[in-house]
């Protein structure tokens, strides 16, 4: 009996996110498409217009930096007996201050999200591909992985953390067939996050200057 093809998101949020773009590409594919958020609200609006349009996907709510909501996440994989050949960390806090006026808490959350929440999955996603020696682990990125300008020097500190993270799985995976891929979006996706996180920046930007992302691919 050949197992159900399958591929995992984490951090699908608006409709047009990058996450839920994903979600609907992978789905035209053939895969069954397991997506997670903290908003259970998003979630559905995603899984009503892939279903609507004949994909197969499952939502579960998490927070990526809780390892037992990551561990119950797998456990839905499990459960399903998916053979998994995609797993996606799309998990992005970008927090805009001054290092001074930067407060510890505020410098490790970013840090738990781009980088705590990556760790813990890439444990959980690992695991799963190691049945059938082979996967694609993909991280979302970001220029200020290579270099930090202020005033997102905190983010950058944990983008740069979440690269090398990527580097480490990918020499120590790579000969077990298990791909890992840190890739570097150079640039600010249009879509609600973007006007919610910048909305001083936001209005004044010129055409073309934001990434657009598409429905169906």
């Amino acid at each position: 009996m050949n197992q159900l093809r399958s591929v995992i998101i984490l951090g699908v949020g608006p409709e047009r996110g990058l996450g839920a773009v994903l979600a609907q590409h992978f789905a035209t594919k053939g895969l069954h498409v397991y997506i997670a958020g903290r908003s259970e609200e998003k979630l559905q609006k995603v899984v009503d217009s892939i279903s609507r349009n004949g994909g197969n996907i499952t939502s579960v709510v998490a927070d990526a930096t809780q390892e037992y909501d990551i561990d119950h996440l797998f456990d839905v994989i499990y459960f399903d007996g998916s053979a998994l050949e995609l797993a996606v960390y799309n998990v992005d806090s970008n927090i805009s201050l001054p290092i001074l006026e930067t407060t510890t808490e505020t410098f490790t959350t970013l840090w738990q999200q781009n980088c705590l929440g990556a760790f813990l999955f890439a444990k959980a996603a690992i695991e799963c591909m190691k049945k059938n020696k082979q996967g694609t682990l993909i991280y979302t990125g970001a220029t200020a992985s290579l270099r930090a300008k202020p005033p997102f020097t905190a983010f950058a500190s944990a983008k740069a953390a979440l690269r090398s993270l990527a580097q480490g799985l990918a020499r120590e995976f790579g000969p077990e067939g298990i791909h890992v891929v840190h890739t570097i979006i150079d640039g600010v996706i249009n879509g609600e996050r973007a006007k919610q996180q910048f909305p001083d920046y936001y209005p004044g930007q010129r055409p073309g200057r934001y990434v657009e992302s598409r429905g169906y691919c």
